[in-house]
């Protein structure tokens, strides 16, 4: 009994940690979460309910080994260090394997750290705690709350409606995109025109009627304006004023999946599964370190050594003129945000400096993360913004410019920002205060209805409205997608048959629950649960009072809906087909199912899975020369990644590696994860 004991989560960091530690400790990893809630008990919720909701938790399929290894490595070792991730699921799975491990709270300590980097490490092996047990009942709560809540309206759609599942958040971002898409269908495409003047080197647009805005409805109106009109406007007015562009917050999780979509299209989930590794550790030439810091946070808070450092590297790099000030946050700060923003774990660690230690997607992320984090820190930009309204006959035109004065943080963030100089010619240099245009034209206009959600616009939208939390953004959308309740066109989210099916449903039955409100008001009850200010089964128990007596309700009162006929006739009895769905999907049968059982053969489509983890490819169903099916990625034979096994569309919580089906089970591809399918 010599050596300490380290449990961290990912086997990628063990390694690493173990290496700053030195020979005293052994670094081990318990591969994600250890246990979860039973199915078992009334409605199979794993939960008490009779008893303050307490828990059942079973040991996860196969993890019973993992367990039993850090049992035996825990008895031979002086003290014990829970050192999962920094946030509230790190913190239970902390307590899961003290629990689970029979620790004493002598036997150890609570240790975490918001990069791994040596100092990062070796400093947070100076300040060790206890386990927040607030921030376990939080987590806790959570996880009881998605399964009750899961469980119970998964089961009601899988009997009344085509549906597969439902859930706290997930149900309610469902009905954000099908609430947007009816407003489409409603939306009265309405014509409208605007008159421009177009001069030699700048042009002009019609916008007031002496000093009231002006809409022009028809073409007879704008010909009877344009027929007012002279080539002749005289300058009535020049204003000219400086202003500053301001840089933007580093990074937390939300902002990070919706640039990384916009500016990399990048989806979310794999932004965040190269931002785990990013944050785990890359070998670079002579050590392995972790390039960026925690990436699940809302804070946009930066430590004083790294602000400290950075102005150095500004000042030495660009000039004492360019540094700026740190971004305060605007909203209350909590434990859910009490790390940092998401940044370099070192300034001087260039993208590239390090480029060849990197995949290209690898390279693309960290470059995008480490120039927000340096930009956050570099002054505004400031323009100088001239405005000069013309006038014709009392018809008042307009035409604006800027001109960038000082580029500030724009220096190192231009490439990710629209931001180009539109020069206007020098008026209060001229002469004569009279501009003649070589054209006036109208042109025809239409309203456009609100535009559909892209999947960093759902994600801004949930963030602003308090639904879900950083940790979950990215899977809310997986889910979405692989339930068939949107289809991505465009990268635009719209709506199926299933998904306004499932919504109507449970708005008609859960309005009171399954809306914007009731969720956000949620979240801030397991923030109070973390800060001490709620008991976490009193939330609970309030919430199963009035969402079970819905439940049951909805059960005895909520219309099945009848298999959709696809406009056949079986050939064995001569009844309508109807479309059913079964546990590989739709197919098409007879209605007069049991009497006749008639199934009719369909044609196989070729399916997509999930992204290829090599390139920018998809998996994709195939057959191979001797007609086995296997699955590989598209882009081959540039890329020829393929598994036999197939893949389930999701990732390993605990490597975040593609899942794939193997019998009744589902295994990670590369790590010892291990569920019941």
């Amino acid at each position: 009994m010599s050596k300490n004991l380290v449990i961290v989560e990912s086997p990628s960091k063990s390694k690493t940690i173990e290496k700053y530690l030195g020979s005293d400790y052994k670094v081990v990893s318990s591969k994600g979460h250890i246990r979860d809630l039973a199915t078992t008990g009334k409605f199979g919720l794993g939960v008490d309910i009779e008893n303050n909701f307490k828990p059942n938790y079973i040991t996860i399929p196969g993890k019973a080994k993992t367990i039993t290894e850090l049992k035996r490595d825990a008895k031979n070792c002086d003290k014990v260090f829970l050192a999962s991730d920094p946030d509230r699921e790190g913190e239970a799975i902390s307590w899961h394997l003290y629990d689970a491990l029979g620790l004493k709270d002598s036997d150890y300590d609570r240790v975490v750290f918001n990069e791994i980097t040596k100092n990062a490490v070796l400093e947070a092996f100076n300040h060790t705690r206890k386990i927040d047990m607030e921030m376990v009942n939080s987590q806790e709560a959570r996880r009881i709350l998605d399964r009750i809540i899961g469980f119970r309206l998964s089961k009601l759609m899988q009997s009344k409606t085509g549906g597969k599942s439902a859930g706290r958040v997930q149900s309610v971002a469902l009905k954000l995109i099908v609430d947007k898409e009816r407003e489409i269908q409603e939306f009265v495409i309405e014509d409208y025109y605007e008159i421009d003047a177009f001069f030699k080197d700048f042009e002009a647009k019609l916008v007031k009627y002496l000093e009231e805005d002006i809409e022009i409805k028809t073409i007879e109106e704008a010909n009877e304006i344009l027929n007012k009109l002279s080539k002749a406007f005289n300058i009535e007015s020049i204003e000219k004023k400086n202003k500053s562009k301001k840089s933007k917050a580093p990074f937390i999780t939300s902002s990070l999946q919706q640039e990384a979509s916009s500016k990399l299209n990048f989806s979310a989930s794999k932004t965040m599964r190269i931002a785990q590794k990013l944050y785990e550790g890359v070998d670079l030439s002579n050590e392995t370190v972790g390039l960026i810091t925690y990436m699940r946070t809302d804070s946009i808070r930066l430590s004083d050594e790294f602000v400290g450092s950075t102005f150095k590297f500004i000042e030495e790099k660009y000039g004492k003129a360019y540094i700026g000030f740190p971004k305060q946050s605007k909203k209350k700060e909590n434990v859910q945000d009490a790390h940092e923003a998401i940044r370099p774990t070192s300034i001087n660690r260039t993208p590239e400096s390090i480029k060849e230690f990197l995949t290209p997607d690898e390279y693309k992320l960290y470059r995008l993360i480490y120039y927000r984090a340096l930009a956050s820190l570099m002054k505004d930009a400031k323009v100088e913004q001239t405005t000069v309204i013309l006038d014709n006959n009392d018809y008042k035109f307009k035409t604006t410019g800027q001109v960038l004065v000082f580029d500030g943080y724009l220096n190192v963030y231009k490439e990710y920002e629209d931001s180009e100089d539109k020069i206007l010619p020098p008026f209060d240099t001229y002469n004569s205060k009279i501009v003649v245009a070589e054209k006036i034209e109208i042109s025809e206009h239409h309203t456009k209805p609100p535009a559909r959600y892209t999947e960093a616009k759902l994600i801004k939208e949930m963030e602003e409205l308090g639904i879900g939390r950083p940790s979950t953004y990215a899977k809310i959308v997986e889910t979405l997608v692989s339930r068939s309740y949107v289809d991505v066109i465009d990268k635009k989210f719209h709506p199926t048959e299933v998904g306004f099916e499932i919504t109507d449903k449970l708005q008609e039955f859960f309005s009171n629950i399954i809306n914007v409100k009731y969720t956000a008001d949620m979240e801030d009850g397991l923030d109070k649960i973390a800060e001490g200010d709620i008991i976490w089964y009193k939330l609970i128990d309030e919430f199963y009072t009035e969402f079970e007596p819905l439940v049951q309700e909805a059960f005895s009162n909520m219309e099945k809906n009848a298999p959709k006929e696809t406009g056949e006739l079986c050939p064995e009895c001569n009844s309508p087909l109807v479309i059913r769905k079964g546990k590989y999907g739709e197919f098409t049968a007879c209605s007069n199912y049991p009497a006749c059982k008639y199934i009719k053969a369909e044609p196989k489509v070729i399916k997509e899975f999930i992204d290829c983890p090599i390139c920018e490819g998809r998996i994709i169903e195939k057959k191979s020369r001797k007609g086995k099916l296997f699955y590989g990625c598209n882009n081959y034979p540039k890329c020829d990644y393929a598994l036999w096994d197939k893949p389930t569309g999701s990732y390993c919580p605990e490597c975040n590696s593609i899942l794939v089906e193997k019998g009744k089970k589902i295994k990670c591809v590369n790590c010892d994860f291990i569920k019941e399918n």
